[in-house]
């Protein structure tokens, strides 16, 4: 395909600014970029509001940022989703918009979006090529946030044909890693899990408990590993299809389950409440263009998980949550 002869974009002596610096992904770019010789801007709520046009507008303009990273966005879980749709899509589209937009104003060499794996229909073929991307309904629970990070892609693409901007959007899969949020009413499945093993193990309980039947497949990429990718493609990637960042082999939940067990050290039962809903049956998406364009994941699950776990030990976090 045309549209993978990598690029050279080099990072060398650029100001890059990440947008959501404090978030898990955010944390894990400026900890890559700073391996590259470039300068590093960020800016908290205090300093702009990014849901705010003119403030965005007016920081871009005065920090003159050559490159933008849009990792700024509300996010949550499906209860959070489905409790607040109205915030979930206008302060998603605030924000993208405002950046993107104001990114074009301000002149900014290069810009990548990133998105969710979410914006695909909910049955798409597995694995989910980038192709899937509008073939056919969204998964219900989460729409409000698909359909905001959808119109992140399509602003993209329309300021790119319209301007030939270089804006450039990548789809992460389930993220997960230190800085993760580990609170049982909005949290990913991952972390989620990783709690009640420590809570089990902690507490001495003989099981504990996971959601359905376990049998549901999903696919999960540490954050450093994800910025990693990003970083690459900031540099070799240039072209107006999104471009999936994933780890290329999924597990079930059943199988996460007995994986962080191990891993923590846990030895209990695992029991299965068949009551709640299994959800979607699988969910991979194929990292097969950016595998072309010279990039693979380095952290297995097991050192990701023990890396998270170490996290979650060392930031107190476990006793905030018990």
């Amino acid at each position: 395909m045309p549209d993978l002869q990598p690029v050279d974009f080099d990072l060398t002596g650029k100001t890059v600014f990440v947008a959501g610096h404090k978030g898990m992904v955010g944390r894990a770019l400026m900890k890559r970029l700073a391996r590259e010789k470039c300068t590093l801007l960020t800016a908290d709520r205090s300093q702009v509001d990014l849901t705010m046009q003119a403030e965005t507008l007016a920081f871009l303009q005065e920090a003159k940022p050559e490159v933008v990273i849009v990792a700024a966005a509300k996010v949550g879980g499906i209860w959070a989703n489905n409790e607040y749709p109205a915030e979930f899509l206008y302060e998603n589209l605030a924000i993208e918009t405002n950046l993107i937009r104001g990114a074009f104003a301000a002149g900014v060499q290069k810009l990548l979006f990133l998105g969710s794996s979410c914006i695909y229909p909910k049955h798409a073929p597995q694995p989910i090529e980038e192709g899937a991307l509008l073939s056919g309904p969204l998964e219900a629970t989460n729409e409000w946030y698909a359909i905001a990070k959808i119109a992140g892609i399509k602003l993209c693409q329309a300021f790119r044909r319209q301007y030939d901007c270089d804006f450039i959007s990548a789809m992460p899969t389930n993220l997960y890693g230190p800085g993760d949020n580990f609170d049982l009413t909005s949290s990913h499945v991952l972390p989620a899990l990783m709690r009640k093993v420590h809570e089990a193990k902690i507490s001495g309980a003989v099981s504990f408990e996971i959601w359905g039947t376990g049998a549901p497949r999903r696919e999960f990429l540490h954050c450093d590993d994800c910025a990693d990718a990003l970083v690459h493609l900031l540099k070799t990637y240039s072209a107006e299809e999104h471009i999936n960042v994933g780890f290329g082999a999924d597990i079930s939940i059943l199988e996460l389950a007995q994986r962080l067990s191990k891993v923590l050290g846990y030895q209990g039962a695992i029991t299965q409440d068949t009551s709640k809903p299994d959800g979607t049956a699988r969910k991979l998406m194929s990292s097969a263009r950016l595998q072309r364009l010279g990039w693979e994941p380095s952290i297995s699950l097991d050192k990701g998980i023990r890396q998270t776990y170490q996290w979650f030990l060392e930031n107190g976090v476990q006793k905030e949550l018990v």
